[in-house]
């Protein structure tokens, strides 16, 4: 087991696993909460003309069916730490698997819209739960060695999630002959691209039965023999366990429990890095990135594109969004974080100034021009591509870094809260926009991601290359 040129160090920080196709696997089956997490918030896009045609309903209340599912993302990740450290990070899966197959369900199967609103709000809680907890377990779980790489299945596995959810939607369409309302298996094509989630979900609640509770856990619990074994099994037998437990309880014991107290201060009632925090996750919705995941396939339609192309551009736009993702994962720590952040602001600023360009035109025979059409499907792919690229990551990877340590939990939960809250904002409110002035309301986005340049310019300091200790 050990070596006495280990001690007293216990060699994690270079230990490399037995079976690390094992340690993958762990933390593949943690990400599934991601791909839930992507295909939840999207897979929705493809029931919205639906949802407003048997209900027959307006604008401003459709809008608050699709957003309404924020409210329960925003108040499960403000519950899941806590339920996490009471009941273990497993046990937290399997809770956010069961309430993802519920929603499945219950949103498949509505009587009335109340209740579609009610089981959104289901599955959001389960979103939330599974935007915390994944990032969290497989930090927990992974080698430290590998735990930048490992970490990353989170995010790859959201973007993976909402490109699936666009092919099912699309792949159900034509097979309900290019009618969202048309019958698949006794229900509407609609309600089996909401149903049609139970499959992942239920994967989901599986994985979680055959990976183990994260060490950190069952340290805090007593059970530390587990809590060795689970060790040996990720981080390799090479490594001292004893001085391995000892590390993990001396940091544990260490930790301080930022509070929100600890934000307060500066001349406008938060610290001005808290602020920081929160303009970041603001700019990173106020640019309308959700709309693309939300709406796309409405907002083709309305501009007169045949509902199954505009599921294909919506899968389309999800492919992108994957290449954009790894890219930010290849050149993060390479360019570092603010000039990714400043390449992608202005990459979105021109691709939301073309689509508010080619939105501005009139439609012909009930379709944008054949120029403006082909401008505004290029721009929203460009967009969504520097998105990815840039603040889709970027700002992620800030706010776990940004924050002084005593600080950190407390800052990110606000700055995370201030996400939601914003994201909620631009997606309960694009379609009465849309109705109001699609143009206009593109003009509103390409404001906000100019605005970002300055604000990173001015506001955000660099963080690659720095440890967590160096940020005050």
């Amino acid at each position: 087991m050990t070596s006495t040129a280990q001690a007293p160090q216990s060699g994690a920080r270079t230990a490399q696993p037995d079976h690390l196709g094992h340690v993958i696997f762990i933390a593949a089956a943690a990400a599934m909460g991601g791909f839930l997490f992507g295909y939840d918030s999207s897979v929705i896009n493809g029931a919205v003309e639906a949802i407003r045609d048997r209900y027959d309903i307006g604008s401003a209340a459709l809008a608050q069916v699709i957003a309404v599912a924020l409210i329960g993302c925003a108040i499960g990740a403000a519950t899941a730490g806590r339920i996490a450290d009471r009941i273990g990070r497993i046990r937290c899966m399997q809770i956010a698997a069961v309430l993802f197959t519920i929603s499945a369900v219950g949103s498949a199967l509505p009587f009335a819209l109340w209740d579609l609103a009610f089981w959104r709000v289901v599955g959001g809680f389960a979103i939330g739960m599974a935007s915390v907890i994944g990032p969290a377990y497989i930090a927990e779980v992974a080698p430290p060695a590998y735990r930048g790489r490992l970490g990353s299945f989170q995010q790859a596995a959201i973007v993976v999630g909402i490109a699936v959810s666009q092919l099912v939607n699309w792949g159900l369409l034509n097979a309900a002959g290019g009618d969202q309302r048309g019958k698949l298996m006794g229900l509407e094509a609609w309600q089996v691209m909401l149903g049609v989630m139970v499959v992942p979900a239920v994967l989901y609640g599986l994985l979680s039965f055959a990976i183990p509770e994260s060490p950190r856990f069952l340290l805090s619990v007593g059970k530390r023999d587990r809590a060795r074994e689970i060790l040996a099994e990720v981080e390799g037998k090479d490594i001292d366990l004893d001085a391995r437990v000892a590390e993990i309880e001396q940091a544990m014991n260490s930790e301080h429990k930022s509070s929100f107290k600890d934000l307060l201060g500066g001349s406008f009632f938060f610290k001005p890095i808290v602020w920081i925090g929160i303009g970041l996750s603001v700019f990173q919705q106020f640019v309308g990135i959700n709309v693309a995941f939300y709406y796309s396939s409405t907002l083709w339609q309305s501009v007169g594109v045949d509902p199954t192309d505009s599921f294909f551009y919506s899968f389309t736009t999800s492919i992108i969004n994957i290449v954009g993702t790894v890219i930010a994962m290849i050149f993060v720590d390479r360019v570092g974080r603010r000039p990714l952040a400043l390449i992608g602001s202005i990459g979105m600023a021109v691709g939301l100034a073309l689509e508010a360009w080619a939105f501005s035109y009139d439609l012909v025979g009930g379709k944008l021009p054949s120029t403006q059409g082909w401008v505004a499907l290029i721009a929203a792919h460009l967009f969504v591509l520097f998105f990815a690229l840039s603040w889709g990551v970027v700002v992620w990877v800030m706010l776990g870094e940004m924050f002084p340590n005593r600080i950190r939990a407390a800052a990110l939960g606000v700055a995370a809260a201030a996400q939601w809250i914003a994201n909620w904002a631009i997606t309960a409110s694009f379609p009465s926009l849309a109705d109001w002035n699609l143009s206009g309301t593109y003009v509103i986005y390409t404001v906000f991601a100019a605005l970002s340049i300055p604000f990173v310019l001015k506001f955000v300091k660099e963080t690659k290359g720095k440890s967590l200790e160096e940020m005050g």
